[in-house]
C-alpha cells in the first residue's frame, strides 16, 4: 500500500491481500488523500488535455503513446456521492456502471489520478478498484498511462454466453424438479425490477437488477462456488462492445420479460421452457 493510503482518513482497513496501489500505471499517490467532506460529487467531462496524474498541473497531460490518447475523464460520467467508509467499495461500483452505462469508452486509456479528482478521493483506492476490474477483464494496465477499457469482441461474448447456459441450464432444470412453487413466487419482485429498469431504459440498472435476479435463482441451490463463478461470467458479459449500438429500450424490454416467464416455467415445472428460456436468454441478450 503506498504512503499515500495511510493519510486517507477513511474508516475502511485496508486489506493484506490488496494489489500495491502503485502496481498498475506507475503515477505516483495523490498526497492530499481524501476530501475532509463527508462526501464527494463526481464531476463530469474532464477538462481538455487534463491526465491529473504526477505533479504536473492538471491541464498539463503526459507524452501520448503514438496512436493512443489519454481521457482524463469519460465524458458525461453522471455525478455520484461517494461516501467517505469503504471509498475503495464504492468507487468499484460507479466504475463498474460507468462501463456498463457506456461512460468509460472501450478502447480508451484513463488515467487514476485524474478519476480521483473526479470522485474527490485520493489516486489509491481508484488504484484500487481498476486493478479489480482488471482482475475482471474490463480494463488493462498500460505502465505509466493508467488503464485501458478492454475491447469486447461479439465472440467472446459468444462464448460467455456458452459457457453461461452449461452451468445454469442444468441448475435450473434441477431446481425446477425440487424447489416449490411458494420460492419461486418469492423472486417476483427482483423479475419485476429489471422490467421497470428496462422500462426506463436504464441500462446500468438494469445491469443491477438482471444479475440480482439470478444470483437470487441461483442461490437457490445452496453452492457458494457455484454463486460466485456465475455472478463473475455474468458480469463479463454486460460489459460493453467497442462497436455495438446503444441498446434499444424494445430490447430491455424483451429481455426483462424472460425473467417472468421463466419464474412461470419454474413454478410450473416445465422443463422443456426452462431448458429453452435460459439458452434463449443468454444468446440473445446483450445486457
Amino acid at each position: 500500500m503506498e504512503q499515500g493510503a495511510a493519510r486517507e482518513r477513511t474508516t475502511e482497513t485496508p486489506s493484506p491481500a490488496s494489489p500495491p496501489a502503485d502496481a498498475g500505471d506507475g503515477e505516483p499517490t495523490d498526497p492530499a488523500g481524501t476530501p475532509d467532506a463527508r462526501s464527494a460529487r463526481v464531476p463530469g467531462q474532464a477538462r481538455s488535455g487534463e491526465t491529473g496524474g504526477g505533479a504536473e498541473p492538471a491541464s498539463v497531460g503526459p507524452p501520448y503513446a503514438r496512436g493512443e490518447h489519454t481521457h482524463a475523464g469519460p465524458a458525461g460520467l453522471v455525478p455520484r456521492t461517494v461516501r467517505r467508509h469503504s471509498v475503495r467499495g464504492q468507487v468499484l461500483e460507479a466504475l463498474r456502471t460507468a462501463l456498463v452505462g457506456g461512460e468509460l469508452v472501450p478502447g480508451e486509456v484513463y488515467s487514476a489520478p485524474a478519476l480521483a479528482e473526479r470522485f474527490g478521493v485520493s489516486a489509491t483506492p481508484v488504484r484500487e478498484a481498476m486493478q479489480r476490474l482488471a482482475v475482471e477483464g474490463a480494463v488493462e494496465v498500460v505502465p505509466n498511462r493508467g488503464f485501458r477499457v478492454t475491447e469486447r469482441t461479439p465472440r467472446e461474448l459468444a462464448e460467455l454466453a456458452e459457457i453461461r447456459a452449461l452451468i445454469e441450464v442444468p441448475v435450473m432444470l434441477r431446481l425446477a424438479r425440487t424447489v416449490p412453487a411458494a420460492r419461486w413466487a418469492e423472486l417476483r419482485p427482483l423479475a419485476e425490477a429489471t422490467a421497470t429498469a428496462a422500462a426506463r431504459g436504464d441500462r446500468a440498472h438494469y445491469a443491477e437488477a438482471d444479475r440480482a435476479f439470478h444470483r437470487a435463482v441461483l442461490s437457490l441451490a445452496g453452492n457458494q462456488q457455484l454463486l460466485a463463478v456465475a455472478d463473475d461470467l455474468h458480469r463479463r458479459s454486460q460489459w460493453p462492445l467497442i462497436s455495438a449500438p446503444a441498446v434499444s429500450h424494445g430490447v430491455l424490454v424483451a429481455d426483462a420479460a424472460e425473467h417472468t416467464a421463466l419464474l412461470d416455467a419454474l413454478i410450473a415445472q416445465d422443463l422443456t421452457v426452462v431448458r429453452t428460456l435460459v439458452r434463449e436468454h443468454f444468446t440473445g441478450s446483450e445486457c
